[in-house]
């Protein structure tokens, strides 16, 4: 199963562009054709969070005109960006999302079960999954302790050495990595919201971390740095899963490049 990742597009209304710099809109697009000119067609397209940047209907509108040239089944995942009623009500074919409350959900039609958590406070930036998604994962992962798992949620669980982006990670995670580390079967947690592919060892598995569509946020380590952005690389992250092999992530980059040649 290959399974494509996307995440924080940040689309805009028609003709605007994000942050006053970075035509997102365009970048989706671009993001679409990159996967459908891969040399294997996914079977699955993860959205992990910030589909539009401010959380307004037209916003979505535009994103569902967008989403409309994808080919491929996709499924959506709220951000930090999102607002949770306008993102519920922009996809109402979508039947797995929750007709009410945080939009947790689960999706086992695939070799791989897809687990995901709704990791956003309405109207504040970092992520926290209260006592009762808790439970509804516990609940949910216990059901089948055995098939492939991943788990998917837009906010990090971890402190990535950007501080700009750790202040707005995934907070109080001990809960959560008890609920996931008491797992055997989750080959990944998947995250988006930070604008850059980064991975660590968490709970007994790894999270991986996928770029943007829109921009690259920088690689600024030195503490108290500020906040800086580029336009690009954007890319995509591939998840292979196979029964004899795992699964292992690939960084896909969104772009043209000389090449290719007849070397490794």
């Amino acid at each position: 199963m290959l399974i494509a990742q996307l995440s924080d597009m940040h689309v805009r209304p028609r003709g605007q562009l994000y942050r006053g710099v970075a035509d997102s809109n365009r970048g989706l697009s671009e993001a679409i054709d990159h996967l459908h000119g891969l040399d294997r067609r996914p079977d699955l397209v993860l959205l992990s969070g910030d589909l539009v940047d401010e959380g307004h209907s037209d916003e979505y509108a535009m994103a569902l005109e967008l989403l409309s040239a994808l080919t491929i089944p996709y499924l959506v995942v709220p951000g930090n960006h999102d607002r949770r009623e306008n993102f519920r009500a922009a996809f109402p074919g979508h039947t797995y999302l929750p007709a009410h409350g945080p939009l947790h959900y689960c999706v086992d039609d695939h070799a791989v079960r897809l687990v995901v958590l709704d990791s956003c406070l309405p109207g504040q930036h970092h992520g926290h999954i209260d006592a009762a998604g808790l439970s509804w994962l516990q609940s949910t992962l216990a059901a089948d302790p055995h098939k492939p798992t991943i788990v998917v949620m837009h906010h990090p669980p971890f402190v990535s050495g950007i501080a700009c982006l750790d202040e707005y990670r995934l907070k109080d995670t001990a809960p959560l990595e008890r609920v996931i580390r008491a797992q055997s079967n989750i080959e990944a947690v998947l995250c988006g919201h930070v604008h850059r592919a980064m991975a660590r060892r968490w709970a007994g598995t790894v999270v991986l971390t996928c770029p943007s569509t829109a921009t690259e946020i920088c690689l600024t380590l030195s503490p108290g740095a500020a906040p800086q952005s580029c336009l690009g690389p954007t890319a995509c992250l591939l998840h292979l899963w196979s029964a004899e092999h795992g699964l292992v992530s690939h960084t896909s980059h969104i772009g043209q490049y000389e090449g290719p040649y007849a070397f490794i």
